[in-house]
């Protein structure tokens, strides 16, 4: 039998991340870069992507990018291709939550999340996907949430969303699993991002949140390290169209 921890080894692979400034989008950057593979990272801020480049060292880019802003999407691929060549991964972390309650939701907020949150994963991988058919090789992953299957105060658009991720990434499996290329998600629980703050800045919330789980606590964002290293890697091989949820068993009460 060949040595198992093999199949998480991502050396010569080349991942893609979004949202890459902060958060999980982050902190999958420096997970994957420690599992040998080249990243290029994209986010709208150009000091946050440069201060996390010089941190994983030679084997990492960035691009400065509104992904949501579909009409400079063939320049973000050809930057995003530049450095290390076509991703043979592809994260989408990048997302927003307006937290507008029904009644005051907005045309722009709406617009804004569902470009974000929903559009942008899906035209992302469209533009990568040829040059993964080509290899026969090829990982997505997508961020759902506790909110693609239940409903948060305020939470409308951003649930409406994250929903939508789970049946893209079951209708990206059934596109072009036979490709190579598999598409799962990660649906994280509470862990502390800039989405989250105002969650973690309430001692009391965060409480009720952690004695939501079956594991008594909130996520950290080490947590996330393993199951992004499964998706992404020869190690799930045989995983495509699922949504892992890394929430503590929040879902499972």
């Amino acid at each position: 039998m060949a040595d198992p921890r093999a199949l998480f080894d991502l050396t010569g692979r080349t991942a893609c991340i979004t949202g890459a400034s902060s958060g999980l989008g982050r902190r999958a950057a420096l997970t994957l870069a420690a599992a040998g593979a080249q990243v290029v990272t994209v986010a709208r801020r150009a000091e946050a992507l440069e201060s996390l480049c010089a941190e994983i060292g030679a084997t990492a880019a960035y691009a400065v990018a509104d992904v949501a802003d579909r009409s400079a999407l063939e320049a973000l691929r050809d930057t995003v291709t530049a450095p290390f060549g076509a991703p043979d991964i592809l994260i989408h972390a990048a997302g927003v939550n307006t937290r507008q309650p029904a009644d005051v939701v907005t045309a722009k907020g709406w617009d804004q999340t569902l470009a974000l949150n929903l559009s942008a994963p899906f035209f992302l991988s469209q533009a990568f996907v040829p040059a993964m058919r080509d290899r026969g090789w090829g990982r997505i992953v997508n961020f759902a949430s506790l909110q693609t299957t239940r409903a948060f105060p305020g939470g409308i658009a951003y649930g409406a969303s994250k929903g939508g991720i789970g049946q893209l990434t079951r209708a990206m499996a059934e596109a072009w699993s036979h490709h190579g290329i598999t598409a799962n998600a990660i649906g994280p629980g509470f862990f502390p991002t800039e989405l989250t703050q105002a969650v973690f800045e309430d001692d009391t919330r965060a409480a009720r949140n952690a004695a939501q789980t079956c594991i008594g606590r909130n996520g950290r964002l080490e947590d996330l390290d393993g199951p992004l290293l499964f998706l992404c890697s020869e190690a799930s091989a045989y995983v495509t169209g699922q949504i892992l949820m890394v929430d503590g068993g929040f879902t499972a009460k």
